[in-house]
């Protein structure tokens, strides 16, 4: 039985400019030879050859990406299923082996779980046994993470296996998802996005106060994969995934023979016949690189195993695999020779400046009309093929932070392979060491500049267009080669720990003041520390003094108890505070239960009002010409503390279940979705409220209290990992009251915390 799928094709525009690009492309290559340099012919052939090599990989990436595959939800089998969950560990921090456990533990469908433990550590035993999870380790690490999951494999005895890395945490529902497609005997496996929850890591962008977060692997997983798919040729991404136990046993389980045991089990899957799967829906978050380093060395590791594995398989000529097949894991291992193209662009103009030589005979209006559509059509099509994931801007950035790691790994097609290395997890912003050949291409250039222009005064044989065309092209690269630095210098972290953005109510007050609490708004959250938003006065919060209180997660309130590290005022309405604390004394099974809500779910994109997606070049011009259903540039929403009681609008007789639950509740602290008008659009509450119900929502601030009733309008179920959040949208307020008497909402002091 193999699995439903819908497709997603380019609309009749964007399939025009791709085919644009294709028909100019091939009139441009075609031409390009008759203008080579009879006196620079290597020079000349070179650039040729890198243009040539663009071209290849356009048509690869066109031909794999032009549909994408969205495989149906099927439902899940019945249970009985017997599933084991694999977290590999070696050298990771035992607090983010914890947080994935524990999350792992969570997952709804009935598993077994089994932490690997290639470092042999005591640590990690301790932790397995107070998770209460298998413990396995072995002598010695031979063949890596793929030596370290074939021996979990003579443990084990479950008809799936799913793999997790030691910092991907999984959401409840990852084996409800999932495991449905297995009715499909040929199966071998379900790969899942790889996603990430710290934003702020060297592989997110984003701009301040902006919407749209968006990452360097965002068009891997939202369109290369689902285009692989297509051609069943999704492979395994070595996390965040489950496998056919039967499958691995058939082709002698995970390949040890190369540092990427992933991509090489998933070719001699595919080799023996089985099909496999990408479900492209975000089901587990982990840890992105924080800084250049680590970001470096995974890529030189994925790099130099896909050489590693197209030595050993073969890969275009291998048998056993269709000729899509092949095609798309071509693809993916030339991808990683783009740092020698992009090497040879970086140093050219440099090289014409200083030397006078040219790659053509003779530079002019001809070549610039057919240079100039070429690159335009370039750009503007790869766009279009990445559906708003592509962004040109900063994938150049990131094509000039990694293509000196590209070109070293594409040397292991002529070397033996390099022994497993796991990539860094944390840690803080790199020295200079892994910036050197992003400087390099600054000092060339910028040295390339004023060498040339003194030499074209002096008479070097270069034109008035040539020299500025190689001029612009050399400050090109230079201000790309500054940006990378600039941003890899400028990312700092103070923090051990990501704070992660939140909408959360808490009640809170200063210990020992004598005063009643007040309702606040946790505006992020970590283990470690929160940042609250208060109306308070400045007086009251000198640093140094503690608060206690407790958050409203989605099953009930934790306590907590922090010390003031800094207050300032937030600038928003009406005057409010934003304090940060550090928390102090948590207790193992609060700090568990944090750790359970903020780790395994993507709440801080719908809290933040996040998307990763932004607009093509097609959708731009559309938006041009009518109105735009989709504002891409919007701020961060802006949430607030209120506190909401809800009425019966079909009387008393009515009252079912339901209704017995908002009046055993009464009043509830909650968040309100404040829109720039000043009215609340959304009201988040751990219960459901029914449409047509009424909302009184008291919301605090420095003028007083301020009380308006809204009409639900609707309401939508928003999954946790405590429980369920329910989202109602409320319509235009009936009536509104201002109580200036009262400083703030005050509630029941909160109990102190420990």
């Amino acid at each position: 039985m193999v699995n439903e799928r819908t497709y997603e094709a380019l609309g009749l525009a964007q399939r025009l400019v791709v085919f644009a690009f294709l028909g100019v492309g091939l009139w441009y290559l075609a031409w390009r030879p008759g203008t080579f340099n009879p006196e620079a012919p290597i020079f000349s052939g070179l650039i040729y050859g890198v243009e040539l090599y663009g071209f290849l990989t356009a048509l690869l990436h066109a031909f794999m990406v032009w549909r994408l595959s969205r495989p149906q939800p099927a439902p899940l089998p019945e249970a009985g299923l017997g599933v084991d969950v694999f977290v590999p560990t070696l050298n990771e921090d035992p607090d983010l082996v914890r947080r994935t456990l524990l999350a792992a533990d969570r997952m709804d469908y009935p598993h077994s779980l089994w932490l690997l433990d290639d470092g042999n550590r005591s640590e990690m035993a301790a932790l397995a046994a107070e998770v209460g999870c298998h413990y396995l380790a072995r002598e010695g690490n031979r063949h890596g993470k793929a030596g370290n999951l074939n021996h979990a494999l003579a443990h084990a005895k479950g008809e799936f296996v799913a793999v997790f890395d030691a910092d991907h945490a999984p959401r409840r529902d990852f084996l409800h998802r999932v495991l449905g497609y297995f009715r499909d005997p040929e199966l071998a496996f379900v790969q899942t996005p790889q996603d990430y929850y710290n934003l702020d890591s060297y592989q997110h962008r984003s701009a301040r106060g902006r919407r749209t977060v968006w990452t360097e692997q965002s068009l891997f997983f939202r369109v290369i994969m689902p285009g692989k798919d297509r051609h069943n040729a999704a492979f395994f991404a070595g996390s965040c995934a489950v496998l056919r136990r039967s499958a691995l046993d058939a082709i002698g389980g995970f390949a040890p023979e190369t540092i990427t045991e992933d991509l090489h089990t998933s070719i001699r899957f595919h080799k023996r016949g089985y099909r496999s799967l990408y479900h492209a829906e975000a089901l587990a978050f982990g840890l992105a690189p924080p800084s250049l380093r680590p970001f470096l060395r995974q890529r030189l590791r994925w790099g130099a195993g896909a050489m590693q594995v197209w030595r050993r398989e073969g890969v275009l000529f291998a048998r056993g695999l269709s000729l899509p097949q092949r095609l798309s894991y071509l693809a993916s291992m030339l991808t990683y020779f783009d740092g020698w193209q992009k090497a040879v662009f970086y140093s050219a103009p440099a090289f014409v400046l200083m030397t006078g030589v040219m790659p053509i005979a003779h530079f002019g209006w001809v070549f610039l009309a057919h240079f100039v559509p070429f690159y335009l059509l370039n750009f503007w099509a790869f766009e279009e093929l990445g559906r708003g994931y592509g962004n040109t801007f900063y994938i150049e950035q990131y094509n000039m932070a990694r293509f000196a790691a590209f070109m070293r790994s594409t040397l292991g097609l002529l070397r033996r392979p390099r022994g497993f290395r796991v990539t860094p997890k944390g840690g803080v912003a790199d020295g200079g060491l892994p910036v050197i050949p992003q400087g390099l291409v600054l000092l060339v250039n910028s040295m390339a500049i004023p060498v040339g222009a003194v030499l074209f005064l002096a008479g070097n044989g270069l034109s008035t267009g040539a020299f500025a065309a190689n001029l612009f092209w050399a400050s090109l690269n230079g201000a790309l080669a500054g940006s990378v630095l600039l941003f890899t210098w400028g990312l700092r972290r103070r923090r051990k720990e990501y704070r992660f953005p939140t909408a959360l109510p808490a009640r809170v007050a200063l210990v020992d003041s004598g005063s009643s609490g007040t309702l606040g708004l946790v505006e992020d959250l970590s283990p470690e520390g929160l940042c609250l938003r208060l109306p308070a006065p400045a007086g009251e919060l000198e640093e140094g003094r503690v608060m206690a209180g407790e958050i409203l997660l989605p099953n009930g309130p934790v306590p907590f108890r922090g010390q003031v590290r800094g207050a300032r005022v937030a600038g928003l309405g009406d005057r409010w505070w934003e304090v940060r604390l550090r928390l102090q004394e948590l207790s193992q099974p609060v700090r568990e239960e944090l750790l359970r809500f903020l780790y395994g779910s993507d709440l801080q994109w719908f809290f933040g009002g996040l998307r990763e997606r932004g607009r093509t070049p097609v959708e731009v011009i559309r938006s041009w010409f009518g109105r735009s259903r989709d504002r891409r540039e919007g701020k961060v929403p802006d949430w607030v503390p209120v506190a909401c009681r809800a009425s019966d609008p079909f009387g008393e007789a009515h009252k079912g279940a339901g209704y017995r639950r908002l009046s055993r509740f009464g009043e509830e602290f909650a968040t309100g979705l404040r829109l720039p008008s000043g009215r609340l659009d959304r009201i988040t509450l751990g219960w459901e409220v029914p449409r047509g119900a009424l909302l009184q929502v008291s919301t605090p601030g420095q003028r007083g209290l301020g009380v308006a009733v809204y009409r639900v309008q609707a309401a939508r179920r928003l999954a946790t990992p405590l429980g369920p959040l329910f989202i109602h949208t409320l319509q235009s307020p009936i009536g509104t009251s201002h109580a200036p008497s009262q400083p703030a909402v005050l509630v029941n002091p909160p109990s102190a915390a420990s």
